[in-house]
């Protein structure tokens, strides 16, 4: 008898994410705007802080209510609280301001003439469909080892860690709504359909039988081809999907209008909601440069054939490139980026176990809808806004083989993620013309706790702008410069560190906001009235650590109009990078962030010794050694998989044969 937990075994373990204390508070944020601020600001926001937590003050009174609205939740005090604030009421599109995306490593078979002369616009290709039948294959996969709860347990050391998300990645859906949006999740999701979309037309495809059990790969490929001769054949419906593309006031507009108009309208919804996930099948391919490329999986170039409130949507070109685009607001990316890998790592797909080749799955059934001229406007109006807003989108990627978190770990002797971080900030430093403090954002888990997701990490400090100021002072010794690193880095990690066990400042402030009462009330809050707390807040770089990154590229758009999203991935001897900005700012350019980035973390070597003194002479060869030994290995793997797939189809087609031979 197997004694291996399951899933979430752990969760009756996990403590409630405790509400920090106002000196924790007072204390964090006015460290957190010392650099940001002039002396004079700085006397006037620590005046504030100190009148809004005083003993009997309008703070400790929104803390005792923050305490009491906790004994009323089941889970956590900001579980609502944050999903509300930060996703649901937001009126602004999701597209680029709300969804993440990630462009997948292309497949280990892929076919290089389908990369370097994709097929024409309008059509759909063999691998195509091949390769989009394993990636769903590969995600029911993984949604049967969550549902039967054989997907380990997550831990940090020895501390387990929330698994609640993994419940919301499957038949998850946004809402639109007024004044807020919903989201539906279920788990374990009960539906044996996903939802494919080709040039704007939507199809339900069931993928699972009504038994349970699972079809093989070219059953799959067979229903996908169906859908492709069928949306080339039949007259296009209305792009409906384009509307979830829009301002969410429009679109929940649009959508009760869409109920109104026809109970088919309101059976679509339903389907669309409840779908295990949503394929997209492009009829075209990105350029095969993935500064391009991944723009396809960002926006797709016009938010066509898209649906952007599913909460993960399979994105695949005529080229067999492919990712997710994935809508925030019931789990972070780290999340589907364990799926991802699973997904990723399992390719070539194989024919799941188990699975029959009868009876067929049924025929896709295309989703047909009732429009008028209000929901035609409306489809309209939102391609328009979406366009606008993607024209307005730059983004770019970087990776380097140069170093990674062996050369950050063994020569630079810190912590990886924060020695990132000062790069960050000093390619920013160097490419901002002002030379001004900003604020930085670095997302930190908080899943140690129940439930928990986020909390915000303020990564500039006084500690970090005074080694980004002296690192191109040439009056500033290399060993003083060293000084500032090492205060820097042990800054960025305290704070990083102290954040991760519930003792962040950004969620209990958005808390104690939330159990403001009354308008005298808020007049009266000065520390949220004074001006450091919109600036503290105005987070020019937005980042987020996806390490490692094997198998794909993540990123997000810009939090601020004048800033940058920036993803990041760091692996044992490679770093990737996701840039975006606003093209309209005058302040900000996503390209040459990225080249003032590879000049930093080239130029920051010099703060260290050389990799022959740490590592021993011959140090490249040995390392150009293991990089070759882990490519004959991952080819090896290819042909491997590729045997097992051709020899498991050869056996059933002489099993077949045999078997008819002695009927």
């Amino acid at each position: 008898m197997s004694t291996a937990l399951k899933t979430f075994d752990n969760q009756s373990k996990i403590p409630r994410l405790p509400i920090p204390t106002l000196e924790n508070l007072a204390q964090k944020y006015l460290d957190s705007c010392k650099p940001l601020l002039s002396e004079e600001e700085f006397a006037t926001t620590e005046q504030a802080v100190r009148e809004f937590v005083q003993p009997g003050g309008l703070g400790e009174t929104l803390q005792n209510r923050l305490k009491d609205y906790d004994k009323t939740q089941k889970n956590s005090w900001l579980e609502d609280i944050w999903l509300n604030k930060a996703y649901l009421e937001w009126r602004e599109p999701s597209l680029i301001n709300v969804n993440w995306w990630c462009q997948f490593r292309d497949h280990p078979l892929h076919p290089a003439d389908l990369l370097r002369k994709p097929a024409p616009k309008g059509v759909i290709t063999a691998f195509q469909v091949e390769r989009t039948a394993g990636l769903i294959s590969n995600m029911l996969n993984f949604k049967t080892l969550l549902d039967k709860q054989k997907l380990p347990p997550e831990y940090i050391k020895e501390t387990p860690l929330d698994m609640n998300q993994y419940k919301s990645q499957f038949g998850a859906c946004r809402i639109p709504g007024s004044p807020a949006d919903t989201v539906h999740t279920e788990y374990p999701a009960i539906a044996r359909h996903i939802i494919v979309l080709m040039q704007d037309q939507v199809y339900k495809v069931e993928v699972i039988r009504e038994d349970g059990s699972r079809a093989p790969l070219q059953e799959i490929e067979r229903v996908l081809f169906a859908v492709g001769r069928d949306c080339l054949s039949t007259e296009p419906e209305a792009a409906v999907g384009l509307l979830t593309a829009g301002h969410r006031d429009n679109c929940a507009d649009a959508f009760a209008r869409l109920r109104e108009l026809s109970p088919e309208n309101v059976a679509n919804m339903e389907v669309i909601k409840t779908a295990l996930f949503a394929v997209c099948l492009d009829d075209y391919a990105a350029n095969k440069n993935i500064d391009i490329s991944h723009h396809h999986i960002f926006h797709g170039f016009n938010a066509r054939n898209r649906w952007f409130d599913k909460t993960l949507q399979l994105v695949v070109g005529n080229s067999a490139r492919a990712g997710v685009n994935g809508e925030h607001s019931p789990a972070d990316a780290v999340i589907p980026g364990k799926i991802f890998d699973f997904i990723l790592a399992n390719e070539p797909a194989q024919d799941p176990h188990g699975s029959v080749a009868s009876p067929p799955l049924p025929d896709p059934v295309k989703l047909k809808w009732t429009v008028d001229e209000t929901i035609t406007a409306s489809i309209e109006k939102a391609g328009e806004t979406a366009v606008a807003l993607i024209r307005d989108t730059e983004s770019c990627l970087h990776q380097t083989d140069v170093y990674g978190s062996r050369y950050m770990k063994e020569v630079a002797q810190c912590s990886p993620d924060a020695y990132v971080q000062l790069a960050l900030q000093l390619a920013f430093y160097r490419t901002e013309k002002n030379k001004v403090p900003f604020a930085v954002y670095e997302s930190a888990s908080t899943r140690m706790f129940l439930h928990g997701r986020t909390e915000t990490g303020r990564s500039m400090s006084s500690e970090s702008w005074a080694f980004v100021k002296s690192f191109d002072d040439d009056n500033v010794l290399y060993d003083d410069k060293r000084l500032l690193f090492q205060k820097a880095i042990k800054s960025q990690s305290t704070y990083m560190r102290e954040a991760s066990i519930g003792k962040g400042i950004d969620r209990h402030m958005l808390g104690l906001r939330s159990m403001i009462k009354s308008e005298e009330e808020g007049r009266s809050a000065t520390m949220f009235n004074d001006k450091a707390f919109g600036a503290s807040m105005n987070f020019r770089l937005s980042t987020s650590n996806m390490s490692p990154g094997k198998y794909f590229y993540g990123g997000f758009g810009p939090v601020v109009p004048d800033g940058y999203g920036i993803n990041y991935a760091i692996d044992r001897d490679h770093l990737k990078f996701s840039i975006s900005s606003k093209k309209s700012s005058e302040a900000t350019s996503s390209f040459e962030f990225r080249n003032n980035l590879k000049r930093t973390l080239g130029d920051m070597m010099i703060l260290f010794p050389k990799r022959s003194e740490v590592w021993g002479p011959g140090w490249q060869a040995r390392h150009k050694q293991e990089l070759t030994e882990a490519r004959w290995l991952k080819t090896m793997k290819s042909f491997s998989d590729d045997y097992v797939a051709k020899r498991a189809k050869l056996v059933g087609k002489y099993a077949n044969v045999a078997k008819q031979d002695k009927q």
